[in-house]
């Protein structure tokens, strides 16, 4: 029997003292941090309200008209065109170009793609008022066909005729496009120059989105800032067993700009290269033809104001705005980076960026023209006297 009389330890027999220490011992062991229960929670969960108090600006209209030169609108011939109209009026929109001309017939027969196209136009300018603008696409269903390029750019022809003002390619081409042996279809394939040339004769200009984000092509692990989507979206990784590297398929694109002095290619989504400034002002500065939009990337901007702003004045001339997906409540994010010096505010979309964003508070003049006047170079179809000059 345990003897507590003298209240002690050392006071009970020699084998419960033994005991009663090894006991004591293992409870202060589990008090510690280390032996303390660990609270957790996925990454998705984690979303923490900054207690940072600074000045905040919500941003809901464009200080001056803009035009969206990336955007996707799949039916137009059908859609309430009307009703677009007036969200864009919301946000200050003058003209959104539709990139998906042909909608799901880009993949048709080149037929059903260009009557489809030509539905589109029609649509746009009677139910729109002009306002929505469309660009055409192209099939490569049929590209071993000896005659593919010749009546491809016969039916470019056509559609810009009808009313097309520009090309957009899908980043399926370089990635995913194959001819009928099962070979890549490169996007500088020489059967594609044809295309390209026709162009620049044609001045129109093409909005080209190759690749992807370099991060799905790197390793999906820790230490990969797009984990998160690629948890999510798991297609849309990118291993070399599958794939090329994203330098060969990036330097595809940039080979072509090279090639075609005389056609105006604006490279989508920053060229994927948001994160890579100096490179992409390296490229820019090698091929005066080379434009770039800023549609889905500005969470890369809004990480380095201070490079981002630099890169945005000395490149004035260069850069559109570009939206990508139609979520009127997003663009307000693009106007606060763009017209504010807001600090440490949140992105939209936490799979693209966990971080928070700066503004630029872009000079005025600069504004003007990442908002509309460097698209209506490129567009000179558009009707300038809808905006400030």
């Amino acid at each position: 029997m345990i003897n507590f009389k003298n209240n002690s330890i050392d006071s009970l027999n020699k084998p419960y003292k033994h005991v009663i220490k090894y006991i004591f011992s293992f409870c202060i062991l589990l008090s510690l941090p280390s032996f303390a229960q660990e609270k957790t929670m996925a990454f998705e969960e984690y979303d923490p309200i900054s207690t940072l108090v600074v000045p905040e600006h919500t941003v809901k209209k464009a200080k001056y008209p803009f035009i969206d030169i990336h955007n996707h609108q799949n039916n137009m011939p059908s859609q309430d065109l009307g009703y677009l109209v007036k969200q864009m009026d919301s946000l200050n929109m003058k003209f959104m170009i539709n990139l998906s001309g042909k909608g799901s017939y880009r993949s048709g027969a080149r037929e059903q793609g260009t009557d489809f196209l030509i539905q589109s136009v029609k649509a746009g300018k009677e139910k729109a008022g002009g306002r929505v603008i469309v660009f055409t696409n192209l099939n490569f269903s049929d590209i071993d066909n000896p005659n593919w390029s010749a009546e491809t750019v016969k039916a470019l022809e056509k559609e810009v005729k009808a009313g097309a003002m520009g090309l957009k390619i899908f980043k399926d081409l370089g990635l995913e496009v194959k001819d009928s042996k099962g070979n890549r279809i490169r996007t500088n394939d020489p059967r594609l120059d044809p295309i390209w040339a026709k162009c620049g004769e044609l001045n129109i200009p093409i909005l080209i989105h190759t690749g992807e984000p370099i991060s799905f092509f790197d390793v999906h692990d820790k230490t990969n800032e797009r984990w998160l989507e690629l948890k999510q979206f798991p297609s849309r990784a990118r291993p070399s067993t599958k794939y090329p590297s994203w330098k060969i398929v990036m330097d595809e694109q940039f080979d072509i700009i090279k090639r075609h002095p005389n056609t105006k290619f604006i490279s989508a989504h920053l060229a994927w290269l948001g994160n890579n400034l100096p490179e992409l002002g390296r490229l820019m500065n090698l091929y005066p033809n080379m434009y770039t939009e800023i549609g889905a990337v500005i969470h890369e901007l809004g990480r380095q104001p201070k490079n981002a702003r630099a890169f945005m004045i000395k490149y004035q001339d260069r850069v559109l705005f570009g939206k990508d997906i139609w979520t009127t409540s997003e663009y307000y994010t693009y106007f606060r980076l763009l017209e504010t010096g807001d600090e440490y505010f949140p992105y939209y979309r936490k799979r693209h960026a966990f971080w928070r964003i700066y503004g630029l508070e872009l000079p005025d003049e600069v504004l003007k023209k990442v908002y509309y006047k460097n698209a209506l170079q490129l567009l000179p179809k558009l009707d300038k006297t809808q905006f400030p000059k």
